[in-house]
């Protein structure tokens, strides 16, 4: 047979080999899976790459061990009648008459190379390299490359335009904190990584560009959690001389094209409700649809009882299938976690078959003496319970007694991660502005260039809080993917929302003066969008945590235990940028 040399580096991955390919002399490179001994002179080498698994006969005296990379010369041939292994795609051959060489030795690895052992994170994260050789790993990295990729060729159909926004950018004294980079050259002065390319794609339509798109690395110094990191990548859009419909149709191409690229599942539909709806239906501006235990309002119902505990602006109510048999201990931990999230209490109630029969029951609750029988009768037929289940009330101002029974909603009813058909939902008309602030002034929602609903600038001043936006969001299976906004392009129309937020023309022109300084020049309608690229690959892949689709991520804590960043600069480093370090301001 041909020696390894003359064969190359490779002919052939090792999950691919298969029946067919019985007699052909290959080459496989790989890592070393596993080692089996087969009698005095022989041992079976599980031989891996990135495409599975194939065995491999080798002599004995081949000293390979686990993770040892190797390449292999042999024949495809068949396995022997009753060895065939239908677990592997590869189970009907086997490779034999090997040449091994081993191209490079490998200490024991610090866990398992295998999804059925799962493996503390911080070990895992310090040696990332290690943990990326897993399957699920593997998968993960390479379901993100294609939704990349499908995202790419969607909006190269739809006559976009790639662009590369800067890196070192200029403060903005809005949104999130952002990490500062300081001058060398100018000592004392600072860029910043962006936290989005907002401004500056903005700029892009002014400056003619018309469609503009890119896979942007995007920064910001917060608090981490399972969707959220330092760095992180979105799909950053926007166009000039649309409306709200056309920017959402850009994005849906582009999201159900790579849905369908990651999944190969039919295409799912896009459904749409308010602002408005969702918050009164789910308690969030981020609904999980795959479930119902829709929120329900029991002010009708409750407007003249004596009830003080459910006495208030709303009254909301939820729903829980087949839970009437909790604990007390149970209920009680629901009580407290509703105090937690805000709420002054929780009222529960068991449904219970009635006393005469009655197939609408009855409620058994520590307040059910205080409920007249009409109350108790419409709070069933409200929530539309049945004996067996619960109920769940909360009383307090409209939008945190919807927030709150919201989160119980997802603490007793979301199905895990990935689970069932997935529903996709556009958030529109957020408000304009989010409450007032200790300043008396309404304070942006968004961000300060969101344009009002056309319908509502009436209001703008004299009653901001009616005022409508023209944002939209998009989630998939109660994840946020992403927000945008048709954005403000005429002067006039920008100084009328400084103006309500309290932003004189001394800061705009400081905070934003680049911007508006622009617009002077002629700025044509345009809106936008940004959706995040890690959140949407994890939904697809059904991880809980977006560190399980970045390759190299932090921790929780910010930290990168495989590199040991962050970490301090020496002396000489420090001075030339002109900076030195001090005592660590106090906690928040």
């Amino acid at each position: 047979m041909a020696t390894p040399a003359a064969l190359g580096m490779r002919t052939d991955y090792c999950g691919t080999l298969r029946a067919s390919d019985a007699g052909r002399q290959v080459r496989l490179c790989g890592w070393v899976a596993s080692r089996r001994e087969h009698g005095e002179h022989l041992a079976f080498v599980d031989l891996r790459d990135h495409t599975g698994v194939v065995q491999c006969v080798v002599d004995h005296a081949h000293d390979v061990r686990t993770e040892y990379v190797i390449a292999v010369a042999g024949t495809v041939r068949p396995r022997p009648e009753g060895t065939v292994n239908p677990a592997l795609a590869t189970g009907e051959v086997e490779v034999g008459d090997c040449q091994v060489e081993i191209l490079a030795a490998a200490d024991p690895p610090p866990f398992p190379v295998t999804d059925r052992i799962d493996a503390d994170e911080a070990l895992r994260l310090r040696h990332r390299y290690v943990d990326l050789r897993r399957d699920r790993m593997q998968a993960n990295l390479r379901m993100r490359a294609r939704v990349n990729a499908a995202i790419r060729t969607a909006m190269d159909r739809q006559g976009f335009t790639e662009v590369e926004t800067p890196l070192l950018w200029t403060p903005t004294p809005e949104g999130s904190r952002e990490f500062a980079v300081p001058s060398r050259r100018q000592h004392g002065s600072f860029y910043v990584l962006p936290q989005s390319p907002q401004i500056a794609k903005q700029l892009l339509m002014v400056g003619e560009l018309d469609r503009y798109y890119q896979l942007a690395r995007c920064l910001r110094d917060e608090d981490l959690r399972a969707d959220r990191q330092f760095e992180f990548t979105q799909l950053d859009l926007e166009a000039s001389f649309v409306g709200q419909e056309d920017v959402i149709g850009f994005v849906s191409e582009a999201v159900l094209e790579a849905d369908a690229a990651a999944t190969a599942r039919p295409r799912p539909s896009m459904d749409r409700i308010t602002w408005a709806e969702a918050m009164d239906r789910y308690g969030t501006d981020k609904p999980d649809l795959r479930f119902g235990m829709e929120l329900v309002d029991l002010g009708p119902v409750l407007a003249g009882t004596e009830l003080k505990a459910l006495q208030a602006a709303s009254v909301k109510a939820l729903r829980v299938p087949g839970q009437g048999g909790l604990g007390r201990s149970r209920l009680d931990a629901l009580v407290e976690r509703a105090k937690g999230l805000g709420a002054k209490g929780l009222v529960w109630a068991r449904v219970v078959a009635g006393g005469d029969g009655a197939s609408g029951g009855a409620l058994e609750s520590p307040v059910s003496r205080f409920l007249s029988d009409d109350e108790q009768t419409g709070i069933i037929a409200a929530a539309g319970a049945a004996p067996g289940d619960l109920v769940l009330a909360v009383a307090d101002e409209h939008r945190r007694a919807c927030s709150v029974m919201g989160q119980l909603r997802l603490d007793l009813g979301r199905p895990p991660v990935g689970e069932g058909p997935p529903r996709y939902v556009w958030i529109v008309d957020f408000p304009l502005f989010d409450g007032i602030g200790d300043d008396g002034r309404p304070e942006a929602a968004h961000h300060p260039f969101t344009m009002p609903n056309p319908e509502d600038l009436p209001f703008l001043e004299s009653d901001p809080l009616r005022v409508r936006s023209l944002a939209y969001d998009l989630v998939l299976d109660g994840w946020e993917l992403g927000s945008g906004s048709i954005r403000v392009h005429r002067v006039d129309m920008q100084r009328r929302i400084f103006a309500a937020l309290g932003i004189d023309e001394e800061q705009a022109q400081s905070r934003f003066g680049f911007l508006l300084d622009a617009f002077r020049f002629g700025a044509p309608p345009h809106g936008g969008f940004a959706l995040g690229i890690d959140r949407f690959v994890a939904v697809l892949a059904r991880e809980e945590n977006i560190r399980e689709v970045i390759a190299f991520p932090k921790t929780q804590s910010g930290a990168d235990p495989m590199t040991g960043a962050p970490k301090a600069l020496d002396r000489q480093a420090m001075a030339e940028l002109g900076i030195r370090s001090g005592p660590a301001p106090p906690a928040r």
